[in-house]
């Protein structure tokens, strides 16, 4: 059978809507953009455990005494982990998402309600909406949008809208129809029967939908965070790329909070409008006796909104009096950034998490406010040229990155390479004695058990091992390369060295790896891996003339072998989580680098 080029045709189509229809997703992503800041500024405004109280008098009022206590613990836990912010930015996505997608889930239930050949027309677009694998959509939400929160919000919107609009349907066709003729007959009209009979009667399980909508949407919260979405979702891809289990297991327990009040809170509200959902909430309340009459006390709707907005009054006059501590931040002529945000893109290599702070801490000396986002190379390079991110400092090339060079140079600055020259290489352990260079590998692949661990599959390392290396040693099909991330690599590499187990990785020069373990650097005599690259700094288009000092000061920046390795090695000591505190550490012993001019 002749090959289908599907993937060619879907790429055309998205260049041309690309081309001509850019206007349109870009008035979408304002509007996105803004209602997620209006949002999230306003959640964001309150204390913490005051917002926290807030929220524990509205689980009391709908579900009862318990619920609330449990709301306010489970939220004063978030904020004991240091992720309350990252909490309501990851709440602002699902309101945004849930918001935008029951204003067409409803009407879209209503209209396939109504029309049998309507509802035959959405089932198998439903289907594939809700069937296709979720990150998908974060590869032209990326191209439309660029990286950030609105790509997320989009993949959000499509993969949760299916049963928005299912449930509408099935909770209409549900009604009665005896009722629904009755309404009729007496010359009831249509839009009348529909907003006083069948929407009432069917709120139970349209707001069921709300519900799915919003649990849908907290779990597309981590594949949000792969395009910069932040919040809680982006503190989970940072744990899974460091392979650091304690922020993955803070973050997880935060989503999980969220999600178990939001949660029980629809279901709760879904029984408020229903008028059989409140006379069964009547009837369970007169028949609670002794204690648990008291875990269910429900208070009456004036107290409760009362006492919501009396701790609403506090956490604004906290946040309007507060004020912020004196002397925070510089002041003068040091004040060069003047409260000016620089946005940074990193991908989780050692030199890269060692620049980027760098960079973050001393750019925040200076006065500027540093928004440092982790992500994956191609999301890294296509935030970059759309100039959601200002400038990162980990571009290896001409090799390495080259693919993304020839992508997308035309719409970047090259600020200069401040570190060279690289090499890229397989390692094994010293121990592994029979295995000195890439052809050694042949034959062998049942001692590493086929295997060649990797590291992120967007790397140009992996590609080019995956193209080039393999082919030209012969060792394609003997051995399978494993992707996965660097620390997963690291973490791959300690535990066999520690158990004195073969073991072949991907590594690259410099990279403190080399000083922590003994390794063999696997020769290449016929130079597949190509020259040594040189680490450059590359800016989005117009960097350079909006910030002219920054850029002076990227391009003059300049960094050792010894200095290097020496910052990765302290950010490792240091440990996971405190790459800034390191990076402070490291420059009391190093104030010449502090010296930008």
């Amino acid at each position: 059978m002749p090959r289908l080029h599907l993937g060619a045709w879907v790429d055309s189509g998205v260049d041309f809507l690309q081309r001509h229809l850019f206007w349109l997703f870009d008035a979408v992503s304002a509007l996105v953009t803004g209602l997620y800041d209006g949002i999230d500024a306003v959640l964001s405004a309150p204390a913490p455990l005051l917002f926290a109280g807030i929220l524990a008098v509205a689980a009391w009022w709908l579900r009862g005494l318990l619920a609330g206590l449990l709301a306010f613990a489970g939220l004063a836990l978030v904020d004991s982990v240091d992720l309350w912010a990252d909490a309501m930015s990851t709440l602002s996505l699902v309101l945004v998402a849930t918001l935008v997608t029951l204003v067409f889930a409803i009407p879209l239930g209503i209209w396939a309600s109504r029309s049998d050949r309507v509802s035959a027309v959405l089932r198998p677009v439903l289907d594939f909406m809700q069937t296709m694998p979720a990150m998908v959509y974060l590869i032209p939400g990326i191209i439309f949008f660029g990286v950030g929160v609105v790509p997320g919000i989009i993949a959000t919107i499509i993969f949760s809208l299916p049963p928005g609009v299912r449930m509408t349907e099935l909770g209409i066709r549900q009604v009665d129809a005896e009722l629904v003729e009755a309404a009729n007959a007496f010359g009831t009209t249509p839009r009348d029967t529909l907003v006083r009979v069948q929407l009432p009667l069917a709120l139970p399980t349209i707001m069921a939908g709300v519900n799915q909508v919003i649990m849908l949407g907290l779990s597309m919260v981590v594949i949000a965070g792969m395009v910069g979405g932040g919040g809680l979702g982006g503190a989970v891809y940072r744990a899974i790329g460091n392979v650091d289990i304690g922020l993955g297991f803070e973050a997880g327990i935060s989503i999980v909070i969220l999600a178990m009040y939001l949660d029980r809170m629809t279901g709760a509200l879904g029984r408020q409008v229903s008028p059989l959902g409140r006379r069964a909430l009547g009837k369970a309340r007169s028949a609670a006796t002794g204690p648990a009459k008291l875990w269910s006390h429900r208070p009456q709707p004036a107290y409760a909104v009362t006492g919501a907005v009396v701790l609403a009054l506090v956490a604004g006059a906290l946040h309007t009096f507060g004020g912020s501590p004196a002397g925070e931040g510089p002041t003068g002529a040091a004040n060069t950034g003047k409260g000016r945000t620089v946005s940074l893109g990193y991908i989780p290599w050692d030199e890269g998490i060692a620049s980027t702070f760098l960079w973050k801490e001393l750019l925040e000396r200076r006065g500027f406010k540093v928004d440092a986002r982790q992500l994956e190379a191609g999301a890294l390079y296509t935030g970059l040229a759309g100039g959601q991110i200002d400038f990162q400092t980990d571009a290896w090339l001409p090799v390495t990155h080259a693919q993304y060079w020839e992508k997308y140079g035309n719409k970047l600055e090259d600020l200069g390479s401040w570190y060279g020259s690289t090499s890229l290489e397989l390692s094994v352990p010293s121990y592994v004695k029979d295995v000195r260079s890439l052809a050694d590998l042949k034959g062998k692949s049942g001692q590493f058990k086929g295997r060649i661990i990797g590291i992120e599959p967007s790397a140009g390392a992996m590609s080019i091992l995956k193209d080039k290396v393999l082919k030209e040693y012969g060792l394609e099909g003997e051995y399978q390369v494993v992707d996965g991330s660097t620390p997963g690599m690291l973490a791959e590499l300690k535990r066999a060295y520690d158990k004195k187990e073969p073991v072949v990785t991907v590594l690259w020069s410099p990279h403190w790896a080399y000083s922590s373990y003994e390794l063999a650097k696997l020769e290449d005599p016929k130079g597949v891996w190509g020259k040594g690259d040189g680490i450059h700094t590359l800016a989005r288009k117009g960097f350079a003339a909006d910030e002219p000092e920054v850029a002076a000061w990227l391009r003059s920046f300049k960094l050792t072998e010894e200095q290097l390795t020496s910052l990765e090695a302290r950010i490792q000591d240091t440990g996971k989580g405190k790459e800034q505190q390191a990076v402070r550490a490291w420059l009391k012993d190093h104030p010449e680098i502090d010296k930008l001019s």
